[in-house]
């Protein structure tokens, strides 16, 4: 669990710098810090999907996949759930509300590819890349949520850690149920994800990354039907 272990440390260590920059972040820093941020997601993106896709025994799988989850997504309206969420919390919270903080915080650091997806691969095959990106970009946020909401947002680290260490032990008790081939296809699927999110964070257009979610459940469904009519 070194991946969650330095995601969760990057929430304590981003929390205790915001903590010291109690007058906030002037917003050009934060654009140069995302603007990066984004172009790293971009690369990682791209490389879990290309490195994956001579892999797949189904090449039009992912595509199948993407189409299928992005139209259940919509429907679900998961982006804009969440994205109406995160404003009422902005809204109730002009009076810095810790609650409204951390509310806001846990579903920023928990719900996206990077923190759902990373254990699992973290788990499986011991490659903590996503799970690192992830921890840099909440070390990020985590220091703008306290130099406004102050120290006690630290309180969003202990629930990432168990977010994340859900998925992480599940993919540990059901390794043997998960195949390389398997593995392949939700690599290439979160992939294309995260290069989605590299693009919303560099507003050059925004993805709905959220919406795309149910994606990932569609290799799994396509394997574990082939499995039982095999």
């Amino acid at each position: 669990m070194i991946g969650t272990i330095v995601n969760t440390c990057a929430i304590v260590v981003g929390t205790i710098v915001g903590s010291l920059l109690s007058r906030g972040i002037k917003e050009k820093y934060k654009n140069g810090l995302y603007d990066a941020l984004g172009l790293a997601s971009l690369a990682i993106g791209l490389n879990a999907t290309i490195t994956h896709l001579p892999k797949s025994q189904y090449p039009v799988l992912f595509i199948v996949a993407l189409a299928i989850g992005s139209v259940a997504g919509y429907w679900l309206d998961i982006d804009g759930r969440f994205h109406r969420l995160i404003k009422k919390r902005s809204k109730n919270s002009s009076g810095h509300s810790l609650a409204d903080g951390l509310s806001t915080a846990v579903l920023l650091y928990c719900i996206g590819p990077l923190s759902m997806l990373g254990p699992v691969i973290s788990a499986l095959k011991g490659d903590h890349t996503f799970l690192f990106t992830n921890a840099t970009l909440d070390f990020v946020s985590s220091t703008i949520f306290a130099s406004t909401y102050g120290f006690g947002m630290i309180l969003a680290a202990p629930v990432l850690f168990l977010w994340q260490g859900m998925f992480y032990l599940t993919a540990v008790i059901s390794s043997q149920a998960v195949s390389d081939a398997l593995m392949a296809e939700l690599l290439i699927v979160g992939g294309i994800m995260i290069t989605g999110s590299g693009l919303s964070l560099l507003r050059l257009k925004d993805c709905k990354t959220l919406n795309l979610l149910p994606s990932l459940l569609v290799p799994i469904v396509w394997f574990l039907v082939r499995g039982l009519l095999a």
